[in-house]
């Protein structure tokens, strides 16, 4: 059974929609124990974009990411643009040890940082929802890098 952090932008509503069908797919799978999606943690004591929230933020997400047995990232970027968010919290997960599983549902080339560090690459939800985070079985990403 696997504790999990879920980095992924959650900025417009086509972010929103593919979080929400790995949330779903994370709750489906009965290798998962428990998950933290950022999303849903937005809430806090100070005012949202001052720096004082921006810090309880920061600090819950990467307690929360420390705790974590393995990353799973939401990677859906237009062209090179990659979300700085997730971008870090991917880093920081490898840094730390931890084995990344890459989400790419939409068909754009990988940073190669991000495409050589992951532990597993799945495209779908129904792919997520059948992962065995028991075992963690390893797969490469096979498509173009920048």
């Amino acid at each position: 059974m696997a504790q999990i952090y879920l980095a992924s932008p959650f900025f417009s509503d086509e972010q929103i929609q593919r979080i929400e069908v790995v949330e779903k797919a994370l709750e489906a799978n009965p290798t998962v124990t428990d998950f933290y999606s950022p999303r849903k943690h937005q809430d806090a004591e100070n005012e949202q974009f001052t720096l004082p929230w921006a810090n309880e933020i920061y600090h819950r997400d990467m307690e929360n990411l420390a705790a974590a047995k393995v990353v799973v990232a939401v990677v859906d970027f237009v062209g090179d643009n990659v979300d700085s968010g997730t971008a870090y919290e991917i880093g920081a997960g490898v840094q730390m040890g931890k084995p990344v599983v890459v989400f790419q549902q939409k068909d754009e080339p990988l940073n190669l940082m991000i495409s050589e560090s992951l532990h597993a690459y799945l495209r779908n939800g129904e792919q997520l929802q059948a992962y065995d985070f028991s075992k963690m079985p390893e797969s490469h990403y096979t498509g173009s890098i920048f």
